[in-house]
Formats: structure tokens, sequence, C-alpha cells
């Protein structure tokens, strides 16, 4: 069983700051790249950012600059800082984990269940 529990969300005004943390627990070994997607009303998932095994950034379109992605290998936790906020991020933000759970089956995705952030104008 792999668990990604994910922490942070929550009420911001605009042009304010939240930071998310996800931790991924479990049977999980040889992570490859953990990051954060995020799921607004109405629209596809789409994401934010994703740090790979040996420190390479991908980061979505239009997310670099207010979004940060930071990741601890030690603690299996990935995090994303969050500036300078605005109403259109209001959405459900998920944690995003590629590793291996069983060995006969190789990598696979796992995602958090979720965690609200709602921005206020």
């Amino acid at each position: 069983q792999v668990q990604l529990v994910e922490s942070g969300g929550g009420l911001v005004q605009s042009g304010g700051s939240l930071r998310l943390s996800c931790t991924a627990s479990g049977s999980i070994f040889s992570i490859a790249a953990m990051g954060w997607y995020r799921q607004a009303p109405g629209k596809e998932r789409e994401m934010i950012a994703v740090v790979n095994t040996g420190g390479s950034f991908n980061y979505g379109p239009s997310m670099k600059g207010r979004f940060d992605i930071d990741r601890d290998d030690a603690k299996n936790t990935v995090y994303l800082q969050m500036n300078s906020l605005k109403p259109e991020d209001t959405a459900v933000y998920y944690c995003y984990v590629n590793g291996v759970s069983d060995y006969r089956r190789g990598h696979e995705d796992y995602w958090g269940e979720g965690t609200l952030v709602t921005v206020s104008s």
C-alpha cells in the first residue's frame, strides 16, 4: 500500500502565499518523480511542476515564477511554494509520485486525494 498525505491547503487572500507538502509512505521505493498537479472546477487536471530524481525540474506552462517545487528525498516529501496567488489559482491540488511498489510491475503513478486551495479576491 502506498499512501500520499497532502497538507497545507486552505483559504488565502489574493496576493498571499501557501506552502503545500506531500509525504509518500508505505511500500514504495525507487521514486523517480514527485510533483504537483491541480484541477479547477470545470477544467482538466494540469501539471504545475514535477521534480525528477537527479534534480531536474519540469514546470507546466505559465507555472514557473509564482510556483516553486522542492523535494526532500530523505523524507519522501515534495513541497510546493505558491506565491502571489490569484483567484484563478483556486483548485484542488494533487500530489503525484512515480515509483515502485511491486518490482514486478515496475514504476507506477500514484496520486494523493487532493487538497483544496481557495484564493479569495
